[in-house]
């Protein structure tokens, strides 16, 4: 059901593959910085980067993207698209610090949440993010998702605390669109995303 591309403004979104395992790892796998709110530690060695793309790769469950440069084609970082249930999808994202500041999650992710919202199926798209990680609420505002409250004790960042830890959810839905929908309940929208 996902795109095999996504392009955007600042950035083209292609599938991951086996050999992007070096430029991820350089990028931002073993970076503390950038992965200080996710799920898993920094890589230690490029073999465990391997094998979080091999298994990106083989998933059944969700699309792993490369957020590659559209002029250069360099990795910028790596974004996933997961089924999250029959009518909704969640994400999670990394960008390499080099590339932070510059606009380039918010126009990935804008772009992505138009696509899914456009689909006949899905009615809901978000995530879930540590209290304390500004930077990607920042990302998600501008965005246009909203917050819709706070779970406690919901994830554990183990490069914070081996402990769970408060989680905003935010998200964007078809309601929140304010978009009229057509016959089969698919919002129409007026921004122009580019799928290949």
């Amino acid at each position: 059901m996902f795109p095999k591309h996504f392009r955007t403004a600042r950035a083209i979104l292609r599938p991951v593959s086996e050999e992007d395992a070096l430029p991820f790892f350089e990028g931002h796998a073993q970076d503390a910085d950038v992965t200080r709110y996710l799920t898993w530690r920094p890589h230690s060695t490029l073999q465990d980067t391997r094998d979080y793309v091999r298994a990106c790769v083989h998933s059944q469950s969700s699309c792993t993207y490369a957020i590659t440069d559209p002029v250069e084609g360099a990795v910028m970082g790596v974004f996933e698209l997961r089924n999250a249930g029959a009518t909704k999808l969640e994400f999670g994202y990394a960008l390499a610090r080099p590339h932070w500041g510059r606009g380039i999650m918010t126009d990935v992710l804008t772009s992505v949440a138009d696509w899914a919202l456009s689909q006949p199926s899905i009615w809901r798209i978000g995530a879930y993010v540590d209290l304390e990680n500004t930077g990607s609420i920042r990302v998600m505002e501008k965005a246009g998702f909203e917050s819709e409250g706070v779970l406690r004790r919901w994830l554990i960042h183990p490069n914070i605390s081996e402990h769970p830890r408060d989680c905003a959810v935010f998200a964007k839905t078809r309601q929140s669109q304010n978009a009229p929908a057509d016959d089969t309940g698919a919002n129409v929208y007026h921004r122009r995303l580019t799928i290949a």
